[in-house]
């Protein structure tokens, strides 16, 4: 087993970046050498409207996220995957209803959902028309670069 070895310094000047930029993880890599270094998101102002209930709500859809997520993998020709990492929102702010619901009707270039990255809100918009048919993710959950949102047919 070839173990590599990282200086602490390093390890230490990452996690640093970390706290200087807001990001969540960052990731080097140089030779056959990589180094990743992770943090939880530190919370953001969209909160759910009811408070008592944020936790367990928005622990729900994220528990769901990896029963679906075999199923589907950024092939399937209808899936919208996220372009970054970020926190996926649903709709603009919590007292306003859903961007989109199954059984809608999309249009081309519509906004489907919000992700939050680096503490700037991102339209992720509809790549073509369709209807909507799964929504993968729920509002408040992580998600990570290429990972399936939602499906439109």
């Amino acid at each position: 087993m070839n173990r590599m070895s990282f200086d602490p310094e390093d390890i230490r000047e990452l996690a640093a970046i970390l706290d200087e930029t807001g990001l969540s993880e960052i990731e080097i890599s140089e030779k056959d050498r990589r180094i990743r270094i992770a943090r939880a998101a530190a919370p953001v102002s969209y909160v759910p409207a009811q408070p008592a209930a944020a936790a367990p709500a928005a622990a729900a859809p994220v528990a769901a996220v990896p029963v679906a997520a075999p199923a589907l993998d950024a092939s399937h020709p209808g899936a919208v995957t996220s372009p970054m990492v970020g926190v996926a929102y649903l709709s603009p702010d919590p007292e306003s209803p859903n961007f989109v619901s199954v059984g809608q009707r999309v249009e081309a270039g519509q906004t489907l959902l919000l992700i939050e990255a680096m503490k700037t809100f991102n339209q992720i918009k509809a790549p073509r028309g369709g209807t909507v048919s799964q929504i993968i993710i729920g509002s408040g959950a992580p998600v990570e670069f290429g990972e399936v949102l939602l499906i439109l047919d």
